[in-house]
């Protein structure tokens, strides 16, 4: 982002397209944006320290930093680290829940706990990342293992683009689960960003 920027936003790989398209669409011009790798997800133990690191290896040159990231399966070690640097973070487990905001997320999971969440990150690399990540090309019977508690995929569609739509219909399919399709736009992140872009 142009300079100067008084605030650096640290986040997720997989939000990072997402978080750009917010910034130059509201024009805040005072955000920065660097991300950490999206397949930390799959060593979320990884995340914390690295999140430390950008922290500790951008202070002093921002008024404020940022962390746009759940928990993420670091099992509360997120959050000790950022209360340890004075970090504030977007509130929730993980980003399921601020694309779709709290209240909506939690209604989903009440209405059936067996859902399987994509987001335009996800249906854009769902073979890469769960196909290929998990093994599944190579060992399809590994697919009960990993999913057969499931029932349904939920695209969390950020964006209205028939191609994503049509990508997550086609990995419901190939998990074999039912599939509903939601538009929840950016949710509480963008809320989150406004609120950093209005106090800036």
């Amino acid at each position: 982002m142009p300079a100067p920027a008084s605030t650096l936003l640290i986040a997720c790989g997989a939000l990072a397209r997402e978080m750009l398209a917010l910034v130059e669409a509201h024009g805040w011009r005072n955000m920065a944006i660097t991300c950490l790798p999206a397949h930390y997800h799959n060593t979320p133990q990884k995340i914390p320290e690295a999140v430390r690191a950008k922290i500790r290896d951008n202070r002093g040159r921002y008024d404020r930093i940022l962390v746009a990231y759940g928990d993420c399966g670091t099992g509360g070690l997120l959050d000790r680290v950022l209360e340890e640097e004075g970090v504030e973070r977007i509130a929730g487990p993980h980003c399921y829940q601020f694309y779709a905001g709290t209240a909506d997320f939690t209604a989903l999971m009440e209405a059936e706990p067996g859902s399987l969440f994509l987001t335009d990150y996800l249906a854009r690399h769902f073979d890469r990342i769960i196909v290929e990540g998990l093994g599944l090309d190579r060992h399809p019977e590994l697919r009960d293992d990993y999913f057969g508690n499931y029932t349904r995929v939920v695209y969390l569609a950020q964006t209205r683009d028939h191609e994503l739509e049509r990508l997550a219909e086609a990995a419901a399919r190939r998990l074999n689960l039912a599939y509903e399709y939601r538009f929840t736009g950016y949710g509480e992140m963008e809320s989150f960003l406004a609120a950093a872009g209005d106090a800036a």
